[in-house]
């Protein structure tokens, strides 16, 4: 049966089922997004899976598959079929390998069955693809990807990537809070569980010791995680540290553990499925593997650090050790605590401090809403105050509120001219430069991320230009700015500059945020950081 592209509209798409396989099918997601951005997309996911999708871009709508629940069984599989023939799809792309998604596709009279040809399900496929001879021993983003070359599609190396909200990010920053855990402090998480079965865990003995070294050597704070069901595992660890650990084995959704995985600066975990959720947050990871194999479930990327032993009988991919555990057992505390080690000095390498600044008030004049690039006047020692922060290897953003776009005062081309201007002035002054610009356009009415006091701008710079963000900062002139950095966990600076800056610091009172330091200008808040910085590093 050819494949008449052209005629499809309405494609549904089955994810693996467990958490870890579902963050690796995320590059074949997005190939296919990127080659049919006119097709509608519906992901047919169970319930645990489905949460990790619900910011994607790169589909229209989640179908939850409940099993346990009403589509359990063969009952439940007609219900679901006809519930989906309903939605009058054109090509079904099944990730799942079990024959069941197979038979529901069918139910659901979808005219183009694509899938790999694997438990017996052929006849049931218009479109089996042979399943790769290395099938098990390649990175398994590799072999979702490879489904689809039937559908003309090519991926690239990209790599898996997970997607949260601000909103979800301030709500993680105030859970942390609630245990005396703020932005400044270096998170640890250690994910000694794993739903797969319990040959996949390390002793936790030997976690709760690796755990006390790194609090003893980097001052780290300790986070436990863990599914339901791994509450008593969690327990057992955080009494045997002697150093006080956060407990919250069992006590967060999906979407909770994506936020407060991504505010870790590592995390310490068996393969399993938040391995692969810190991995595409951008989390690094020290993962201990045993019975399973890394060479097709490692974390993608350089930022990571797999400890394991090779015995004879692995990989055996067992839930339960019949022998003697020795996979896990030859693993030793030493090497996973300098594997921990090295990966935290080696990531702490490869991201940048940064100071973030506002643009009006801050670094020029204000003179409301500024249209003409010739009307831009720099504030004294600004200039300098900024090539000092260049000198010292500080990268140097500009996060501004520009609503007047969104008023129709100026247009981005106008604005654009005016952010020409400011470097030029910057380098003509004093050689000093920035390393990028960000603002946000929309009109205070419209509902958009990037608008301070809200993060989206500071996410972007950080994913863009690979920063620190427990370890910058933020200058401006307004109490939105130290809003901005207290949602963010950026030091925040207020100057004084502002034409109103009681009424600016009444706000904050009100809110009862205050800034780390309060400065005449920028060139003392950038004397206050320079000093921060050395004494942090001593």
């Amino acid at each position: 049966m050819d494949l008449d592209l052209g005629r499809i509209q309405r494609v549904l798409i089955r994810s693996p089922n467990w958490l870890g396989d579902a963050v690796m099918f995320t590059p074949a997601l997005a190939a296919i997004r990127h080659a049919f951005p006119q097709w509608h997309l519906s992901l047919l996911a169970k319930p645990a899976s489905a949460a990790l999708f619900e910011q994607s871009p790169d589909i229209d709508e989640v179908v939850l598959y409940r099993d346990p629940g009403i589509h359990s069984g063969w009952r439940g599989l007609l219900k679901l079929g006809r519930d989906l023939k309903e939605r009058e799809y054109d090509l079904a792309i099944l990730f799942q390998n079990a024959i069941g998604v197979a038979v529901v596709a069918r139910l659901a009279a979808i005219p183009i069955r694509l899938g790999y040809d694997t438990d017996g399900r052929g006849r049931l496929l218009t479109h089996p693809v042979a399943r790769p001879h290395q099938a098990g021993r390649e990175p398994l983003v590799r072999y979702f990807c490879g489904l689809l070359a039937t559908l003309g599609i090519t991926p690239g190396e990209s790599a898996p990537v997970l997607h949260t909200t601000p909103e979800e990010d301030e709500h993680a920053a105030a859970m942390l809070a609630t245990h005396g855990l703020g932005s400044m402090d270096l998170l640890i998480g250690l994910n000694p569980g794993a739903v797969y079965g319990t040959a996949k865990q390390w002793s936790f003995r030997r976690y709760a010791a690796v755990a006390d070294r790194l609090v003893s050597s980097t001052g780290a704070k300790i986070i436990i995680f863990g599914g339901f069901g791994e509450e008593e595992l969690g327990s057992r660890i955080a009494e045997m540290m002697k150093a006080r650990s956060v407990l919250l084995s069992g006590k967060t959704s999906v979407r909770e553990l994506m936020a407060l995985l991504k505010r870790c600066h590592m995390l310490l975990t068996n393969d399993t499925g938040p391995m692969h959720v810190a991995s595409a947050l951008g989390v690094p990871v020290v993962a201990i593997f045993g019975p399973t194999d890394p060479r097709a479930t490692a974390p993608d990327g350089t930022q990571h650090a797999v400890v394991t032993t090779m015995i004879g009988c692995s990989p055996c991919l067992l839930r339960a050790c019949p022998i003697d555990h020795a996979c896990m057992n030859g693993i030793e505390e030493q090497e996973v605590f300098e594997a921990a080690l090295a990966l935290l000095k080696r990531s702490k390498a490869t991201t940048d401090v940064a100071v973030f600044l506002d643009r009006d008030g801050t670094i020029n004049y204000d003179p409301g809403y500024l249209s003409d690039s010739r009307a831009l006047t720099l504030l004294p020692g600004a200039s300098t105050a900024i090539a000092r922060l260049n000198g010292e290897g500080v990268t140097t953003v500009v996060v501004s509120n520009q609503s007047g776009v969104g008023r129709g005062l100026f247009t981005e081309s106008t604005l654009a001219e005016v952010h020409d201007r400011l470097r030029d002035l910057l380098r003509e002054e004093a050689g000093a430069t920035l390393d990028g610009i960000y603002y946000c356009p929309h009109h205070p009415d419209d509902e958009c991320q990037c608008r301070k006091p809200r993060q989206e701008m500071v996410i972007r710079a950080s994913n863009d230009l690979h920063l620190d963000i427990g370890r910058s900062y933020m200058i401006g002139d307004k109490a939105s700015d130290i809003m901005l950095a207290a949602n963010a966990g950026l030091k925040g600076l207020l100057v004084k500059t502002h034409h109103d800056f009681g009424d600016e610091l009444n706000q904050l009172r009100t809110v009862g945020i205050q800034p780390n330091y309060i400065a005449e200008d920028i060139r003392e808040a950038v004397d206050w950081v320079l000093a921060d910085l050395r004494s942090n590093a001593r």
